[in-house]
C-alpha cells in the first residue's frame, strides 16, 4: 500500500472521531479501494467503526466487509438489528454470501437464501460441499465459458463483450456439453486465426488446474507460480466449477503468511485489533495457559537441583544463559524449517541432510559461543570448572536445539498441527528443560564434593 494512502487512512481514522469532519468521511473513504476501506474500518474502535461504516454506500459496505477480518465483521453485524442486517444480506450476491456466512445469525442467513433463485441456490449448494478451507468453496463463478465446438469467431465475440472494468478476463474456460472442462483459451492465441476455426485448436493444454478438494493456501500458490491471470477450479468429475484470479490468489497467500505470524505469538489471525476485552482474553488465555503448563515444567526440573542451587549461587545466576542460548538457537532453526514446510522446499529426501547441515551449524556456534561464555564466567567468578560447566551445557543445549527445531514441526505438520501456532511453544519446553537439566547437573556432578 502506498505512503499516501496511508495517509489518508490515518487523516480518515482520526476524523471518524472529529464530528465536524464526520460528515466528509464517506467521499474520502469512496475514493479508496475496498481493502483500503476495510483496512481504515480495523484502525477505529467499535462506535466510530459501525458509525462510519453506516456512512457508505451499501455496495461499499459489502466490499468492504470481504476484505475485512472476520472478528471485525462479526462485531459489525453484532451492532446491527437483525432488519438492517437482513436487508443488507439480501443485497448481496452469492459469492459474497459464501464468504460471509459463517459470520451471519441463522435467521438472516436462512432470509437470504429463501431470496435466492435457482441457480444461485445450486451455486450456493455446491460451494457449501466444501470446508472452509477448500478451494471449491471460494470457486469465483465470474467465469467466461465456451463450449468445445464453438468457432474462433464465436469466442472473438465474446471478448468484444468485455467492459473496460472486467478484471482477469483474458481467456475463456472451454468446456464439453455436460460442462467438464476442457481447457483454457487466451485471447492472445485467437489473433490473426481463421475465424471458421473450431478452438479446442488454440487451447492452452499446459494450464495446470486447480482441484475444487484442494487446500485452500495449496491452490491461492500454485495461482501464483503458474503465470496465468486465472486457473480453473474443477470438481471430482473434472466439472468446471469457477475459476481462481491471480488478485484472489495473492490476497489468500497474504492472508496465510499473516496467520502464520500471528501463530507465533498464540493469536488468532482473525482477531479484532478493537474487539471487546472479554473476548480478547478468551482467546489468549488457552496459550498462556499451555505456557505456564510448561513453565511449571521447567521449574519442577529446576527443584530437582534444589539442594546444589543452595551450595553454589553462581549456577542461579548463570541458569538464563543457557537457556536462552538453546532458545534463540533453535528458534532461528525453526523459523526457516517452517518456511521450507510452507514452500514446499522440504521432502523426505532432504530431511536429514537438512538435519546434518543443522547439527552442524549448531555445532560450530555452540563451540565458538561455549569459549566466550567460558571465559566471560572464568573472569567473572573465578572458578575455570563453572565455565568448563555452562560451556559444556551451552554446546549440548544449542545441539539439542537444533535437532528439535527440524524435528518438531515436520512431526507437527504430519500430525496436522499448525507448526506456526505451536512450535515455539514446545522448543522453548524442550531447550529449557534440557538446557536446565543438562547445566544443573552437570554443576551437580562436578561442582560439589
Amino acid at each position: 500500500m502506498a505512503e499516501t494512502q496511508l495517509l489518508d487512512i490515518e487523516e480518515i481514522v482520526r476524523d471518524s472521531f472529529d464530528e465536524q469532519e464526520a460528515e466528509l468521511l464517506g467521499e474520502k473513504l469512496s475514493q479508496l479501494e475496498p481493502e483500503e476501506i476495510a483496512v481504515a474500518l480495523e484502525a477505529m474502535p467499535l462506535e466510530q467503526r459501525l458509525s462510519t461504516w453506516l456512512g457508505l454506500h451499501p455496495d461499499e459496505q459489502i466490499h468492504a466487509l470481504g476484505y475485512m477480518r472476520e472478528d471485525a465483521r462479526e462485531n459489525i453485524f453484532k451492532q446491527l438489528p437483525d432488519a438492517a442486517l437482513t436487508e443488507l444480506v439480501e443485497r448481496m450476491d452469492v459469492d459474497d454470501l459464501i464468504e460471509l456466512l459463517d459470520e451471519l445469525p441463522a435467521a438472516v442467513y436462512q432470509a437470504a437464501c429463501s431470496k435466492l433463485d435457482a441457480s444461485e441456490k445450486l451455486w450456493l449448494a455446491t460451494a457449501l460441499a466444501y470446508t472452509d478451507d477448500q478451494c471449491g468453496r471460494y470457486a469465483d463463478h465470474d467465469v467466461l465459458t465456451i463450449r468445445n465446438n464453438a468457432k474462433v469467431r464465436d469466442a472473438v465475440r465474446m471478448f468484444k463483450k468485455l467492459n473496460e472494468d472486467a478484471e482477469y478476463q483474458d481467456s475463456l474456460m472451454v468446456v464439453d456439453r455436460t460442462g467438464r472442462y476442457v481447457g483454457q483459451l487466451h485471447g492472445t492465441r485467437l489473433l490473426g486465426a481463421p475465424s471458421h476455426l473450431p478452438v479446442v485448436e488454440y487451447i492452452d493444454e499446459d494450464a495446470p488446474v486447480v482441484e475444487g478438494e484442494m487446500d485452500l493456501d495449496t491452490g491461492s500458490d500454485i495461482v501464483a507460480r503458474s503465470g496465468y491471470s486465472a486457473l480453473a477450479v474443477v470438481d471430482e468429475e473434472s466439472k468446471l466449477l469457477g475459476r481462481i484470479s491471480i488478485g484472489e490468489a495473492l490476497e489468500n497467500v497474504r492472508r496465510s503468511l499473516e496467520g502464520q505470524f500471528m501463530h507465533t505469538a498464540g493469536l488468532d489471525e482473525n482477531e479484532d485489533l478493537f474487539a471487546p476485552v472479554i473476548a480478547s482474553a478468551k482467546s489468549r488465555a488457552v496459550w498462556l495457559g499451555i505456557n505456564l503448563l510448561t513453565a511449571f515444567l521447567a521449574a519442577w526440573t529446576i527443584g530437582l537441583f534444589e539442594a546444589t542451587l543452595q551450595q553454589q549461587v553462581a549456577l542461579a545466576v548463570l541458569m538464563p544463559i543457557v537457556a536462552s542460548m538453546g532458545g534463540i538457537a533453535g528458534s532461528q532453526t525453526l523459523t526457516l524449517i517452517i518456511r521450507g514446510l510452507a514452500l514446499g522446499q522440504i521432502t523426505p529426501q532432504t530431511y536429514w541432510t537438512l538435519m546434518r547441515k543443522e547439527l552442524g551449524v549448531g555445532l560450530i556456534n555452540g563451540i565458538l559461543w561455549a569459549v566466550v561464555i567460558c571465559g566471560v564466567t572464568y573472569l567473572w567468578f573465578g572458578d575455570w570448572i563453572i565455565g568448563m560447566v555452562i560451556a559444556l551445557a551451552i554446546v549440548i543445549n544449542i545441539l539439542v536445539a537444533a535437532f528439535s527445531g527440524v524435528l518438531i514441526p515436520v512431526w507437527l505438520e504430519k500430525a496436522r498441527i499448525d507448526p506456526a501456532l505451536s512450535g515455539s511453544v514446545i522448543l522453548t519446553t524442550v531447550t529449557d528443560v534440557i538446557g536446565f537439566f543438562v547445566f544443573l547437573g552437570l554443576g551437580s556432578l562436578l561442582l560439589l564434593p
